[in-house]
């Protein structure tokens, strides 16, 4: 349980899953996608991360369901009539700042919780070296999580 500041992030690679807790204990649970790579902190490997880190910025606060993103950036809304195989970040972005000796680069390798328009992927490893959530729960997660947020990411 989670005593220290809430709320509480914790991703399990093996499981594919984030757990959300506060104060008081469990919250709720996420399905999620980590990368097809598997896990590291090396510039340009595309693995996800491991250790703990810190929700450092939010982006798309108030945006529409599947809006697009490109540095961060409201570009439009993804068309799902025009599908494609891109991992495009859409709905919300949670980015994350290592604070782990071996993850300090986590920022700088642009590493976030974000929305996707793989949706049927979520529950396997699939992402870039993000950690990819339903567009419906992130949107539900962004609202519950502060800047500032601690999050452990572990196999």
């Amino acid at each position: 349980m989670n005593t220290e500041n809430s709320p509480y992030i914790e991703v399990s690679i093996a499981k594919q899953s984030m757990k959300l807790t506060d104060e008081y204990g469990f919250v709720h649970s996420y399905p999620v996608s980590s990368a097809a790579n598997g896990t590291g902190a090396e510039e340009g490997s595309y693995c996800t991360p491991l250790g703990n880190f810190i929700v450092s910025e939010k982006h798309g606060d108030g945006a529409a369901p599947m809006t697009m993103f490109v540095g961060r950036q409201p570009v439009g809304v993804y068309d799902v009539e025009q599908a494609d195989d891109k991992d495009h970040v859409l709905t919300r972005i949670l980015w994350l700042d290592g604070v782990d000796t071996d993850n300090t680069n986590t920022k700088s390798r642009y590493i976030y919780i974000h929305g996707t328009n793989q949706e049927n992927l979520i529950g396997t490893p699939a992402s870039c070296g993000c950690i990819r959530m339903l567009n419906d729960d992130i949107i539900d997660f962004y609202d519950r999580v502060p800047e500032g947020t601690k999050v452990k990411i572990s196999l």
